[in-house]
């Protein structure tokens, strides 16, 4: 059973393959400038005659990178951001995404191709009969509250499919936020992103913090630890909608 499915980029040649290569636990696919006749020849200068390989394995895959100078970079296009790199010479790195798209630096040039892993499983993770006491949470977000909401249109560039995107101002966030909450305001904001980077331990309450310090880049900080951590997933977006007659409380 194919457990790895590669989609080349548009007008790439896949060898004696038309469209999707599919590679079952195992086998093996080169890709390169001139990669074999059942592999993903990439047609651009600046790739390596043989540039790398993927292996798929149960259900997850490892990639080569025969590159002598280049990094391959592999990203999670679900998670703003989230990627792993693949150095010059490394040997079949691991790449647990789902989805993944392959970044390849190319004379000036960024060439991706795709890759999916659709085979992923999950345990479940009821808690079943066990006896004691329950976990303590790692982060406690209301997503009913206006904290989550502001915290969710911070994350919205990057959620939205742009891992760089620049963060939004306090005023682009007030006007963002306005259609669930009519009475927002800048300060309202502000007030929102100290509270969040002391409950999310960013920086230290106003009992413990030491006279004079402050914490710089609280939105990016905020960001980074929010899509890390999946505390503000894609869906969440609906937070910024309002529903019929219903605004966040």
């Amino acid at each position: 059973m194919y457990s790895v499915i590669v989609v080349p980029p548009p007008h790439e040649s896949t060898g004696g393959h038309l469209g999707q290569l599919k590679i079952a636990d195992g086998e093996r696919l080169a890709f390169g400038r001139a990669a074999a006749d059942d592999g993903l020849t990439i047609a651009h200068e600046g790739v390596p005659r043989v540039a790398g390989e993927i292996t798929a394995h149960r259900n997850f895959w490892l990639l080569s990178n025969h590159s002598e100078d280049q990094t391959y970079v592999v990203e999670n296009p679900e998670g703003a951001g989230e990627h792993i790199k693949v150095a010059p010479g490394r040997m079949e790195a691991p790449v647990p995404f789902e989805f993944a798209r392959v970044v390849l630096p190319a004379a000036g040039d960024l060439l991706t191709f795709d890759v999916w892993a659709p085979r992923h499983t999950f345990a479940s993770i009821a808690r079943h009969t066990l006896a004691g006491d329950l976990t303590t949470p790692a982060f406690t977000l209301d997503r009913t509250k206006r904290y989550f909401a502001v915290l969710t249109a911070l994350c919205e560039p990057r959620l939205r499919g742009e891992p760089h995107a620049p963060l939004p101002a306090v005023e682009d966030l007030t006007e963002r936020l306005r259609p669930v909450w009519p009475t927002v305001s800048r300060s309202a904001v502000y007030w929102n992103i100290d509270y969040l980077s002391v409950k999310l331990r960013l920086r230290p309450g106003p009992d413990t913090a030491e006279p004079g310090h402050r914490v710089n880049g609280k939105k990016e900080l905020l960001v980074s630890l929010a899509l890390r951590f999946d505390l503000v997933r894609e869906d969440d977006l609906a937070v910024l909608t309002p529903a019929a007659s219903e605004v966040v409380r």
